[in-house]
C-alpha cells in the first residue's frame, strides 16, 4: 500500500499498518526529504517518493517480511528494496531518528 493510499486513512489505522503515528511519520519524512533521492532527480533514482521509501522500510522493520516479499508487493526488484532500507538506515541514524540503546555490562 503506497503512501497515497495509506494519508487517507484514520489515524488508528495508519498506526496499525506502519507501526508509528502520522505525528511521527510526518516528522521523519521531513528529515529525509533533502537527504534522500527522490523521483525526477537526475543519476540513478528511486521510483519512489520519500513517503513511500519510509515506508518499505518500516515494512521491513515491522513485520519482518523478506525483502523479496516487499519487492513482490512494491512491483519493484529485491535490490531496488535492498538499497531502499540501506538508504533510510543511513540517513534516519544520522538524523539521530535511529538508535540501538547502548547497553554496558560490566
Amino acid at each position: 500500500m503506497s503512501y497515497s493510499e495509506l494519508r487517507q486513512m484514520k489515524p488508528g489505522a495508519f498506526r496499525r499498518y506502519c507501526g508509528i503515528k502520522p505525528e511521527t511519520f510526518n516528522p521523519l519524512v521531513e528529515s529525509l526529504n533533502g537527504r534522500l533521492p527522490q523521483v525526477g532527480q537526475r543519476g540513478g533514482q528511486p521510483g519512489f517518493g520519500v513517503e513511500d521509501q519510509l515506508l518499505i522500510t518500516l515494512e521491513y522493520w515491522r513485520e519482518y517480511r523478506t525483502q523479496f516479499h516487499i519487492a513482490t508487493s512494491w512491483g519493484t526488484s529485491e535490490a531496488t528494496v535492498f538499497r531502499t532500507i540501506q538508504r533510510v538506515e543511513t540517513k534516519l541514524t544520522a538524523c539521530g531518528y535511529a538508535r540501538l540503546p547502548i547497553t554496558t555490562e560490566s
